[in-house]
């Protein structure tokens, strides 16, 4: 059985639609995808039609934008309900702060000679809940002054770049907390990729558990052999679940696939299993 549980469609950064993307996934050979976009779940009723159509087990899950000691950390949240109150006004918090901080990124990238607008980035990013990073890099591709996102990223979006400004993100432990009350279970992504190797210590990870994080994403393409292995000796000593996933987004990054990396089949039932 192939189980991918990370994967973004065009409600977030991602550019296939949620029926696209269950039918790709079919196409991929995936018996179960997980669809976690980011800070929302808008695609998750599209994507339950066509799963059901397709046959394929869907898990309704996002990629929640946190902090912990004032880094960027990304928590999957699998099986939560996205409407109970005090974790959908962080949410809404999330979304704003992502929305809001556009005009200052525009500005930045005016004042390094770049002529985009709000409109070009509108353009691109039509079916997000909230547009980010990705749909500004997506209009300067568009616009022809880079050739990809990766290249937007490192020449004008990252940190330090002319277009990066920071935005709302929910303090990481809190976030678990909510996520618990919600109905779900949490898994931080990527753990050891980016940004984030620097605060999720063994020591860390091991205090998230002691508060109710359930799982580690071991396998995505962030993380080397070495990252793999110690996050698997990590995840075994705190009872973590181990899992995988591709961290697809269509064209928005042409070098994850759907089902390039996965979840082991027993993982998954014990991320079902701690589902309160």
């Amino acid at each position: 059985m192939l189980i991918d549980l990370h994967t973004h469609s065009n409600c977030s950064d991602g550019t296939d639609s949620p029926a696209e993307l269950i039918r790709h996934a079919r196409d991929a050979s995936l018996d179960v995808l997980a669809l976690t976009d980011h800070d929302t779940s808008d695609g998750w009723d599209e994507a339950r039609r066509a799963a059901a159509a397709q046959e394929l087990q869907l898990v309704p899950g996002m990629e929640i934008s946190c902090l912990h000691a004032r880094a960027g950390v990304h928590l999957l949240a699998y099986y939560l309900d996205p409407d109970y109150p005090p974790l959908a006004a962080e949410l809404d918090k999330i979304r704003a702060g992502r929305i809001n901080r556009l005009p200052a990124m525009l500005a930045g990238l005016r004042e390094a000679g770049i002529a985009i607008t709000q409109a070009d980035v509108d353009g691109v990013s039509t079916e997000a809940s909230s547009p980010g990073r990705p749909h500004v890099a997506d209009a300067l591709v568009k616009l022809g002054v880079v050739r990809n996102r990766e290249e937007a990223f490192d020449r004008y979006l990252g940190w330090g770049r002319p277009g990066y400004v920071s935005h709302y993100a929910t303090e990481l432990a809190e976030m678990l907390t909510l996520v618990r009350q919600a109905g779900g279970v949490s898994v931080v992504a990527h753990p050891w990729g980016r940004g984030s190797r620097r605060v999720l210590t063994a020591g860390v990870l091991a205090d998230l558990a002691a508060i109710g994080l359930t799982g580690i994403e071991v396998d995505h393409l962030d993380h080397d052999a070495a990252a793999r292995a110690q996050l698997t000796e990590i995840g075994s000593e705190l009872g973590l679940v181990a899992t995988g996933g591709s961290d697809y987004h269509g064209t928005g990054k042409l070098d994850h696939p759907l089902g390039g990396e996965t979840t082991d089949l027993e993982q998954f039932e014990r991320l079902q299993a701690a589902v309160p």
